[in-house]
């Protein structure tokens, strides 16, 4: 991570923000994006942009934009800003796949598509996702969500084809993480099979780093111990 500049979105994150601490303390620089209002200061090694809709393709390209211009240049985005939900098919609110797909999909595409001439123009490009296991087979109660995974499944794989030899782009894809907002809205599981945050920061930041040269396309499953 020595010097690369990263963009994470969803930053502020459970995710994110072990993402952003891990990649600091190996010498990158960081802008983070999030929908919440920022909470540090700018330095020359971290910007933080808050208020940012990435759903929206003018604020996607104002965020974005505006973390190249304070590094001058950009490296890697990875995209884990997002959102789930759980419902049935038949009982649920159309408004809610309208609203997972634009967490998921729409987010990712949004800062992708922005940041795209600037990673080619860096020459070791990345781009990380975050898909998910659960939209590989969906299970009851997960159709909007696992839809919308789904999309940035396939959304990864065309970009990867399209931007071979000049950005890779590649997507983790975990089950349960631990977090504490999955502990509370699952209360009996068992907590010590669920992915850590480090865990697939980890996996991120390999994929995000020169070592992952020879990898795009790729929908690597990080389910810990389930």
């Amino acid at each position: 991570m020595q010097g690369k500049v990263l963009i994470v979105t969803g930053a502020l994150g459970a995710l994110g923000k072990v993402v952003t601490e891990t990649a600091l303390a190996r010498g990158a620089r960081v802008a983070g994006i999030d929908h919440a209002p920022s909470q540090v200061s700018a330095t020359p090694e971290r910007i933080e942009i808050g208020g940012a809709d990435l759903s929206d393709p003018a604020q996607a390209k104002t965020a974005v934009e505006a973390a190249a211009k304070h590094f001058g240049r950009l490296d890697a985005v990875i995209n884990i800003a997002g959102g789930f939900a759980f419902e049935s098919v038949g009982d649920g609110d159309i408004k809610t796949w309208q609203r997972l797909y634009a967490l998921n999909v729409l987010t990712t595409l949004n800062t992708s598509r922005v940041a795209l001439p600037h990673l080619a123009a860096s020459g070791t490009g990345r781009i990380v996702n975050i898909g998910a296991t659960g939209a590989l087979q969906a299970g009851s109660g997960m159709g909007p969500y696992a839809a919308s995974k789904a999309g940035v499944h396939r959304l990864t794989e065309a970009l990867a084809n399209e931007w071979k030899g000049k950005v890779t782009v590649n997507a983790v894809l975990p089950s349960i993480i631990d977090t504490k907002a999955n502990r509370a809205d699952m209360p009996k599981a068992d907590f010590s099979k669920w992915v850590t945050p480090q865990e697939l920061a980890e996996v991120i930041l390999f994929l995000a780093s020169d070592a992952a040269s020879g990898v795009t396309g790729a929908l690597i499953p990080v389910g810990g111990r389930v």
